[in-house]
């Protein structure tokens, strides 16, 4: 089958470490790099259950040995000179501090806690598909939180207009809650070339914002 997108690897992501192994930021590959360029951050490489810290020099050097074993699901980067593996995990040199453990209430995560799923026909559709509905009308005092806000399909808002559900007769897949952890991390550890994130996210550090 051709005409298929492959995602470039500069459109990964990477877990980013404090100096004491806790997690607190995703960034995107360029960012990653330069913070290892800069000599500010280390790769952290997990593998058989044990990791290893690397400068930027020696992962690089690492890489060149490995670049011809690729393994599934690893993301590589093409220089004028050389290969280099993208890291999965950094971790800051002198940064100690652990942000406030927060979930961004905003559409995007909203459309990841839901799934991308209308609450009401249960179809999946696009984000471009897709609108937030007040599951309590705005006009009935219904409040803009996690608690009242769900995906909805165009039909199904139509439909429903100023109405709550139960005057619409339409019922909601399920209620809407505050996510305990971010909807879009739950995502991404949903995809096997960040299984190592797991060993550094199976604390209590699962709320890092996502860029």
């Amino acid at each position: 089958m051709t005409g298929l997108a492959v995602a470039s690897p500069l459109s990964a992501s990477v877990l980013v470490l404090n100096r004491f192994y806790l997690a607190v930021h995703v960034v995107n590959v360029r960012r990653a790099f330069g913070l290892l360029f800069r000599e500010l951050a280390e790769v952290i490489h997990l593998q058989e259950g044990q990791y290893a810290n690397y400068s930027f020099e020696s992962w690089r050097e690492i890489s060149e040995l490995k670049a011809s074993f690729k393994e599934p699901h690893e993301d590589w980067i093409s220089a004028v000179n050389f290969e280099i593996q993208v890291p999965r995990v950094i971790r800051l040199l002198s940064f100690d501090r652990v942000p406030k453990q927060t979930i961004r209430f905003n559409r995007r995560n909203l459309f990841a806690r839901d799934g991308n799923h209308c609450q009401y026909c249960g179809r999946s559709f696009p984000t471009s598909e897709l609108s937030l509905d007040h599951v309590v009308p705005k006009s009935r005092d219904g409040q803009t939180c996690w608690e009242n806000i769900v995906c909805s399909c165009v039909s199904c808002n139509v439909k429903k207009g100023g109405r709550t559900p139960q005057e619409a007769h339409m019922k909601l897949i399920r209620q809407p809650v505050k996510p305990k952890r971010s909807p879009l991390l739950a995502i991404k550890l949903g995809n096997p070339k960040y299984e190592s994130w797991k060993t550094f996210l199976d604390s209590a550090y699962w709320s890092v914002d996502l860029k």
